[in-house]
Parts: C-alpha cells; structure tokens; sequence
C-alpha cells in the first residue's frame, strides 16, 4: 500500500507539468482530431521527457525500479497515433535499457511495446469515426491498465531469474497498475477539460462578435463617424457589459454610453491622455486600473478606472477610436480586452465595406451613364430624321413615333438602379424598336420567341438595348437584302439563355466587343460570377448571334 501511495505522490508531479502544459499558446493550436508534423514533433519530445521523468521518480525496488513511465508511452500512442506510440515507448525503453539491473530488457521492451498499444487504440478509434474518445479518461484508463498487465507478463516472460521476476511482480504490480492508469485519466482529464474551457471561450466570443456584427451592419453601412456612433457606442456597450464605451474621431467624442455619462458627453473635445495617445501613435493604449491606472481628466469624482483605447482604421487611414471602460472597483476581463480589439476590427471592415458597396454603386451609375450617352446622341438624331421624313407622309404614324421615342428616354432617364427584369428590359427596347423599325421599312424584320415564365428574371439594366442596337447598325443598316433580327429567351437547366441574332454576319471574330456589350459582359459577371456573361458567335455574310447566360 506504502508503494501505491509513494508512485501517486510521484505521478502529481506529471500532473503539474500536464496543466503547466494548458497554459502554454502551443496548447491553444493543439487539437488531437489534426495534428500537424510540428505538433508530432513536440509531442514526442514533451511524452519522451514524461517517460524519462518517470523512470528517474521511480522507486527502487529488489534491483529495479516502480515507476510511472507508462503513462507518457501510453498516452502518447493514444493522442499521436502508432507511430508516436512506437517513438516514445522505444526512446524511453532505451533509456531504461541503459540503467541496468535484471529487468532492463524485458522493461525496454515492454515500455516499447505500451506506446504501441496506445497507437493501437489510437487507430481503431479513428477508423471508427469515435476521434471524440481519444481523450477520454476512462479510455486513457483502460488503456494504460492493460498495456500495465501486459507489461507484467513481458517481465515474467523475459527477466531472468524468473524467481526474481515473479517475487518483483509480486511487489510491483498493484501499484503500477493503479497508479500509472489512474495518472493517465487525470492527465488527458486536465488536457481535455481545458481544451473545453478555451473552446467554450471561443464559442462566447465568436457568439458576441455575430451579435455585434450583424447588429452593426446596416448603422455603419451609412457611413462612419457621420452617423449612428451612439447606437453603435450602445450595442457594443450591451454586447461586453463594460462599465462604459466611448466612441470618437481624431478630435472629439462622438458618443459615449454607461456609467460616467454625466460628464462624459458627445461633442466634446478629446481630454483623455489615453485616448489621444492611442490616436498619435497609433495604436492600442490600455490600462489595467491595477498597475496603470486611467484617470479622469474631467471629473475627480469620476468612478471609472481603467480603459482600453483601439484605433479604429480604413485602408491604414486612423479615423477614430472605440474605447471601452471599467469601474475602479471592476476587474477589466481579458476576454473584454480580446472583444474590445475584434470589434475594432469588425468596425473597420464594415466601414471598408460599406465604402467599397458605395464606391461600386457610383461605378455602376457611371457606367449606366457612359452606357446612355452612347445610345442619346446618334439614336436621337436617326431618330428625329425618321419622324422628320413620316410626318410629311403619316401624321398618325409621327404621332406613335415620338411617344415611342418619349418612352424610350424617359426610362433612360428614370433608370438609376442596377437590377431591372426582363419584362422592363424588352418593354425599354420595343420603343426603340418600333423607331428603327419605322426608319428601315421593309429592310427590318423583327421576330421574338420569348418564354413568359422568364419575365420575372432579374438581369442587369441595359442588358438588352446595347447589343440589339449593335446588331442593327453593324448588321442590318450594312446589308442590302432584308434583314431579320430574333430575339429569345429559354430555360436551360439552370441558366436562362437570351439570344440576339441578326442576318449579317458582320461581326469580325476577335475583334473589338464594342463599349455598350463591354459593359453588359462585365456587369453579368461581376453579379452572378464568370461561368455568366455574354458570348459572340458568327458566320461571315450569314448571321450574327449574340448570346447572354444567366442564371435561372
């Protein structure tokens, strides 16, 4: 019984490493479901030196030693695999082959072959899809209880004389059993109930941030410090349960929330020598309120004492700060300190994101315009020449033309978003149509083969008009026969096919796609991705057929 108590006593001192182990940032990486080859490496360093250690703790017992070697072969095996398991369980063999004494060799290879039952193990639970039991204490348990049993008959079946043997395992048996499985379930139970702690921390904190982020999107999506800073400063607030937050530019408050409130105000001019440190160097400025104190530079009656100042920066431009605070009497949490920095972070992103959405739409109305005044000034002078020549001829006629050509530039003008349907897409080019139409005769023969069900299908604006134009004025006004210009729209699978075909074969392959089917390629695939956009195909003198992919 002396002996059990004696090898436990031994064993604690593996324990302390074990949760020394915890706290260290490798183990913070370390996830035994995908170990890297740097993490196999110092594994088999840290299980050698436990097997090491265990050795030397041991109790010196009729020319041998009891000893708590196993627990760093087993688990080794256990957490790394068969070949772990083999490394260390044949490196701390070694080692105790070395000591001497009667059970040298019989104890080398009975340490070797723990690591491979532990390896063992190690791969049934894997193949069996059951990675979750690899640190179980009663798997460790168990685990270490038979490779302890197999050890005994090892030493029965190789330590010679084999009287000695027997009397050793006589002695030694029940303690190591005992305590080298029992050390072994403590051991993973340290390991695996830490690993939940710094998971159950990473699941509140990523909980907190959704939270904050989705709360935040549509205030800073408005533009920052111009609007919404004392909402912000109040989610955030709500989210961390800080004492207070303030949020500012490079020069005043913009908005502060919590405890303190009556003197810290919106509007007022940076006073904080933390603050605007923060902002001068650029970086984040924190104290504790135990060894660096934060003081009011306000009010001396001010109950807040400590704070942690993050610059808030776009595109490494600093354009403000988030700045939360505790009471004097409050311990300012880590886990607030990690929150305060990602929200700072979260805030930024936002912010570049919301510039960049606001950035695209001004492309977008560029290009719609540069798009627009392409199609007005020709479009409108054939045009009036048209109504011009009818009016003589056809009062009725002019009459439909110019409410045509009405319709036509005042969707043009009333057209400012990026998404239409195809239903306004084909309404904005009938006007257009009728008009050219009217200008050819009997040279313009128009056909469309149109699926209803598609006419709900969102595409971009001014998808159709650039490239029917194109197959009119570099298709049909350069023939002399008649000419015929389809249009359709299908379903195939999931895309939505609308084709575009003129009988004039015009178009040069590998020639310039033209600036208005230019725009209409990019714009598709900037929305919907590059297996979309707009394809050409032609046959010299006999059709030209411009196709656009979307999907359904």
């Amino acid at each position: 019984m002396d002996n059990i108590f004696l090898l436990l006593q031994q064993m604690s001192v593996f324990l302390v490493i074990a949760y020394l182990f915890t706290k260290t940032p490798a183990f913070r990486s370390f996830r035994v479901e995908s170990l890297a080859e740097r993490h196999m490496l110092s594994l088999y360093l840290i299980f050698s030196v436990f097997s090491i250690l265990g050795t030397y703790f041991g109790l010196p017992i009729q020319d041998a030693i009891a000893n708590t070697r196993a627990i760093g072969a087993v688990l080794a095996g256990l957490v790394g695999g068969p070949k772990l398991g083999l490394a260390v369980g044949f490196t701390a063999g070694l080692h105790r082959y070395t000591l001497g004494g009667f059970t040298a060799f019989s104890c080398g290879v009975s340490t070797t072959a723990e690591g491979l039952i532990g390896g063992l193990v190690h791969l049934y639970l894997v193949r069996n899809h059951r990675q979750t039991l690899l640190l179980s204490p009663q798997v460790a348990f168990f685990t270490t209880f038979c490779s302890e049993i197999t050890q005994m008959m090892i030493i029965l079946g190789l330590a010679r004389p084999f009287s000695e043997a027997l009397a050793l395992v006589e002695v030694i048996a029940l303690p190591m059993i005992l305590a080298n499985s029992a050390g072994a379930a403590i051991f993973v139970s340290i390991i695996r109930d830490q690993q939940r702690t710094y998971d159950e921390l990473s699941v509140l904190f990523s909980a907190k941030a959704m939270r904050i982020a989705e709360r935040t999107l549509t205030i800073l999506g408005k533009g920052f410090p111009e609007h919404g800073a004392e909402e912000l400063a109040q989610i955030v607030h709500e989210e961390t349960g800080v004492g207070a937050v303030a949020i500012t530019d490079r020069e005043k408050v913009l908005a502060f929330t919590g405890i303190g409130a009556d003197h810290h105000r919106a509007g007022q001019m940076l006073t904080s020598p933390h603050i605007i440190k923060s902002i001068e160097e650029n970086r984040i400025v924190y104290a504790d309120g135990i060894k660096r104190s934060w003081k009011c530079a306000l009010s001396t009656d001010c109950p807040l004492g400590s704070a942690l100042s993050i610059p808030i920066r776009v595109d490494s431009d600093l354009i403000g700060t988030i700045n939360l605070f505790e009471t004097k009497d409050t311990i300012f949490l880590g886990l607030n300190k990690t929150l305060g920095e990602g929200i700072a972070n979260l805030i930024s992103d936002q912010i570049l994101h919301a510039r960049y959405n606001e950035q695209k739409n001004l492309l977008v109305q560029s290009e719609l315009k540069l798009v627009q005044a392409q199609i007005n000034p020709h479009f409108l002078f054939n045009a009036l020449n048209t109504i011009i020549a009818v009016i003589r001829k056809d009062s009725h006629q002019a009459r439909e033309l110019l409410l045509h050509l009405s319709n036509f530039f005042r969707k043009n003008l009333k057209r400012t978003t990026d998404i239409s349907t195809l239903a306004e897409e084909l309404d904005h080019v009938q006007s257009y149509l009728k008009i050219e139409k009217a200008r050819f005769g009997d040279q313009l023969t128009l056909e469309m083969d149109i699926d209803n069900n598609l006419l709900a299908l969102r595409l971009p604006v001014f998808s159709l008009q650039p490239l029917i134009e194109n197959a009119i004025k570099h298709g049909i006004s350069q023939m002399f026969a008649p000419g015929i210009v389809r249009i359709s729209a299908h379903r195939h699978d999931a895309n939505v096919v609308i084709k575009i075909e003129d009988n004039g074969g015009n178009y040069q392959e590998g020639g310039p796609i033209g600036l208005g089917m230019n725009i209409v390629e990019k714009r598709i695939k900037s929305l919907y991705g590059e297996t979309y956009g707009v394809e050409v195909t032609c046959e010299p003198q006999v059709r030209t057929l411009i196709s656009i992919t979307l999907p359904y």
